[in-house]
C-alpha cells in the first residue's frame, strides 16, 4: 500500500516536471522574437563597429582598456581568494586557528575589493569632473 502511493507521488511529481517543461519550451518561441536579434545587432554595431565615432588610438581610450582589463584581474582574484577561503574554512574541521585563518583570507578580500572599488569610483568621479 505505502509502495503503491511513494509510486503515485512520484509518477505525479515527474508528471507536473513534463508539463512544466512542455510550457517552458512551447513559450520560448514567444519570448525569443526577433527583435531581440535586432536590438543584439544595434548594440554590437554601436559598441564595435559601425556607431563607433571614438578614436581606438586614444590614450583615454587605451587607459581605459587597461584600468577594464586591470579591474577583470582583480575580480577573478577576488573571486578566487574567496574560494580558497571558503574551502580552507570548510576543511578547517573545528580547528581554531584555521577557521581563523580562513575568515582572516575572506575579511581581508573584501576589504581589499572595496579599496579597489572606492578607487575606481573615485577616478570616475574626478574624471567626469575634469572632462566637462
Amino acid at each position: 500500500m505505502i509502495f503503491n502511493l511513494i509510486k503515485v507521488k512520484r509518477f505525479f511529481i515527474l508528471l507536473m516536471v513534463f508539463v512544466l517543461f512542455c510550457a517552458i519550451v512551447a513559450m520560448a518561441p514567444n519570448a525569443l522574437a526577433l527583435d531581440t536579434i535586432t536590438n543584439l545587432k544595434t548594440t554590437a554595431n554601436t559598441g564595435f563597429g559601425n556607431g563607433y565615432t571614438g578614436k581606438q588610438n586614444d590614450p583615454s581610450t587605451i587607459i581605459g582598456k587597461v584600468v577594464g582589463a586591470g579591474l577583470a584581474f582583480i575580480g577573478v582574484l577576488f573571486l578566487i581568494l574567496m574560494i580558497y577561503g571558503g574551502f580552507t574554512w570548510m576543511l578547517a574541521r573545528g580547528n581554531e586557528q584555521e577557521i581563523t585563518k580562513a575568515e582572516d583570507l575572506i575579511y581581508s578580500a573584501v576589504i581589499g575589493l572595496v579599496i579597489v572599488l572606492a578607487a575606481y569610483a573615485i577616478t570616475a568621479y574626478v574624471g567626469g569632473i575634469f572632462k566637462q
